[in-house]
């Protein structure tokens, strides 16, 4: 319509001449009453500058910093992006079987698969700047579990990418734009930070490439560093960004717990600016945020996880920092202070910072937690615990592969006092909330490094008597500077009277094959707790094929009830979920 519209205007401008008596503004009245007729509407001024202002900031960052391909090990060509697939395909190659009762649904796990060839750094004359190696905008892979009225089950894989704001803006300029800002000389960051704000308003990327998550039956694919985005689980399309209906603004944690009895999702988010950590609880029919504090936090502490009991938050806060005025001096953005203080904060359900129970604790790392429980007067936190940080590695300037070889190596990690060892263990906390005390202690031993740890989750909040994890390879991660996971452990966290170390059983995988994304699976109907299975990604890098294993979870170390053979490569990524749905 608008071409047949301008068509006739340009036939009236040429064949009606208006006469010598017509009036300048019978002439201005007529071309515009023609142009409204058109339906073009010209761009106001303000646009039209803005527009010139932003592409005038490309071309001035695009001439000031060049981006540089990170170079990358044959060992880590399973860390590399993969292309999306389309439409979801048929899976026939299973060997073993699919149980009858398993559940029907979803088995997703997130990961990052960067843009345009893998992760970049920059080189400018304020230096280099750099990601660290868990950035990188998210994939989801999916596979879908689908039994026929004739007890057949369907299978069938699918990925995508998580379409955050920013992967669009990317993705429209077709080339790499935002200036990575993690690590690097502190120059080159902070005038990325200034770049990046100035041309897309906002300093960073979106990468929601950490897990997904279900709450009031929507799906939601997270990173810590900004907002969720939803998700049609069926499709993998990206719905749009979740505020809580414009309630939350700011990061958000990716490992939102559900409170035991009520549903409702207990959540954080961290912040480089304060206030540094701010707790929320959405409504179980996840329309609304019902309570929100501000725990006054001195410094930024990246927290990535928080755990609840029946009636308490728990709350990490321990000496991995992002601070801005490090930043600003010369200092890494992000570092473990191994000098820094640690504690864990419980507090009631809905209070505030006053009402939070601090309880000091020996510095350390955690980032993933096992699960927490009330005992008595004693609150109860199993976690995985390192002495320093995995990330991000080492000062700027030294060699990375260097840094994180030497601090896998098995031999200087069956050592697990030393300060540099990244040997992660099963660990406990004990809080006295009548007297203060505190009581730690390890519950797993030094012939394993454990990670990704995960439980029934029927069980979140309440005491457990299974845990199970991701074991590390440390002879191949120490070779290849990044951690792989060869196999899986299974915790028997009830059995503590008659060890030092709680009982663990392993099932390793064949020879350099890894796994992520690990999850288990209720038996739906099971009776007892570890009813039911452990699924997993895992990756033959000797064939380069990905599969997906079901393991039963009372015959631990028996060999996968079924292997699932996928026609595409899945890249190595963190968490997985299962969601029971009908398909």
């Amino acid at each position: 319509m608008a071409t047949c519209s301008l068509k006739a205007f340009q036939v009236n401008c040429c064949a009606q001449r208006p006469p010598s008596s017509t009036t300048f503004e019978q002439m201005k009245n007529q071309l515009l009453s023609s142009f409204q007729k058109t339906s073009i509407k010209l761009p106001s001024p303000h646009a039209m500058i803005k527009k010139t202002s932003i592409e005038l900031l490309h071309s001035l960052t695009d001439s000031v910093f060049q981006f540089v391909d990170n170079q990358s090990d044959p060992s880590l060509s399973n860390f590399g992006p993969v292309e999306e697939i389309g439409e979801a395909i048929y899976v026939t190659d299973i060997q073993g079987t699919i149980p009858s009762d398993f559940p029907e649904g979803v088995y997703i796990r997130n990961g990052p698969n960067p843009l345009f060839g893998g992760l970049k750094s920059t080189k400018s004359i304020f230096g280099r700047s750099s990601h660290i190696w868990v950035e990188g905008e998210g994939m989801v892979h999916a596979l879908y579990f689908k039994k026929e009225s004739d007890g057949r089950w369907c299978v069938s894989y699918n990925n995508k990418h998580i379409e955050t704001d920013t992967y669009k803006m990317e993705k429209e300029r077709k080339n790499p734009s935002f200036l990575p800002a993690a690590e690097g000389d502190s120059p080159a960051i902070l005038s990325a930070y200034f770049l990046n704000f100035l041309r897309y308003g906002t300093f960073n990327k979106m990468y929601s490439n950490t897990t997904v998550f279900e709450h009031a039956g929507k799906f939601y694919s997270v990173a810590e560093n900004d907002l969720p985005q939803e998700i049609n689980i069926r499709t993998l399309e990206t719905v749009g960004n979740w505020d809580v209906n414009g309630s939350w603004n700011r990061p958000f944690t990716a490992h939102p717990k559900k409170a035991p009895g009520s549903g409702e999702l207990v959540m954080m988010g961290v912040n480089a600016v304060k206030p540094f950590f701010e707790l929320g609880i959405i409504s179980d029919d996840g329309n609304k945020l019902v309570h929100k504090a501000d725990l006054s936090f001195k410094r930024c502490t990246l927290s990535h996880d928080i755990g609840v009991t029946m009636r308490y938050n728990v709350i990490l806060d321990f000496p991995l920092t992002i601070d801005l005025k490090r930043l600003a001096n010369g200092g890494p953005l992000i570092k473990y202070v191994k000098e820094g203080y640690a504690r864990i904060g419980v507090m009631p359900r809905y209070g505030d910072a006053d009402s939070v129970r601090w309880f000091e604790v020996e510095p350390c790392c955690v980032f993933h937690i096992i699960n927490t429980y009330e005992d008595g007067n004693e609150v109860v936190l199993w976690a995985c615990r390192s002495r320093i940080s995995i990330f991000p590695g080492p000062d700027h300037g030294l060699n990375k592969y260097e840094w994180f070889s030497s601090r896998f190596k098995h031999e200087s990690n069956t050592n697990c006092d030393s300060d540099e060892s990244l040997f992660t263990q099963a660990y406990e906390w004990r809080l006295n909330m009548n007297t203060g005390e505190v009581k730690e202690r390890f519950l797993t031993g030094n012939l394993h490094s454990i990670d990704f740890p995960m439980i029934n989750e029927n069980f979140t909040g309440i005491k457990n008597e299974y845990g199970y994890a991701q074991i590390v390879d440390l002879d191949v991660s120490s070779f290849s500077g990044v951690p792989k996971y060869g196999g899986l452990a299974k915790l028997y966290l009830g059995d503590m009277k008659q060890h030092d170390y709680v009982k663990m059983e392993n099932h390793q995988f064949p020879k350099n094959t890894f796994c992520t994304g690990a999850i288990f699976v209720a038996k739906p109907g099971g009776i007892e707790e570890d009813d039911g299975w452990v699924i997993t990604f895992v990756h033959d890098e000797e064939t380069n094929i990905s599969r997906v294993i079901i393991v039963d979870a009372k015959k631990f170390t028996s060999e996968p009830v079924a292997i699932i053979t996928l026609s595409s490569r899945v890249p190595y990524g963190f968490h997985g979920a299962f969601m029971p749905i009908i398909l």
